[in-house]
């Protein structure tokens, strides 16, 4: 059941939303090709590893793990996680977007 929508209009031609599979511990984006993935695990301390990012190769140029990375990142700020980002991807995108800075946590 998806927790969390950040629904974007990134791939013009199908916006179709981010969701929070919690059962595979991952958020997604699913198409008929394949599913666009952010897989994480949380651990004991509550903190929230991002893990690793996945956008099979038809998927590819469409900015689906950006989006899949901010989905995350708003999920671990909207429930106050502090984020451990072991996926290169992901320690990118915060680069890039500094807002997300104060939500990392070193360590894996």
């Amino acid at each position: 059941m998806p927790q969390h929508d950040n629904t974007d209009h990134t791939d013009a031609t199908t916006p179709v939303p981010v969701a929070h599979n919690e059962a595979e511990h991952q958020f997604e984006i699913r198409f008929p090709e394949g599913v666009a993935l952010l897989r994480y695990r949380q651990r004991a301390d509550g903190a929230f590893v991002l893990i690793h990012t996945e956008v099979p190769p038809a998927l590819r140029g469409r900015g689906l793990a950006d989006r899949l990375a901010r989905a995350a990142l708003d999920y671990a700020r909207d429930h106050q996680l502090a984020v451990v980002p072991l996926c290169p991807f992901v320690k990118a995108y915060i680069e890039r977007h500094p807002e997300f800075q104060s939500l990392v946590r070193t360590g894996g």
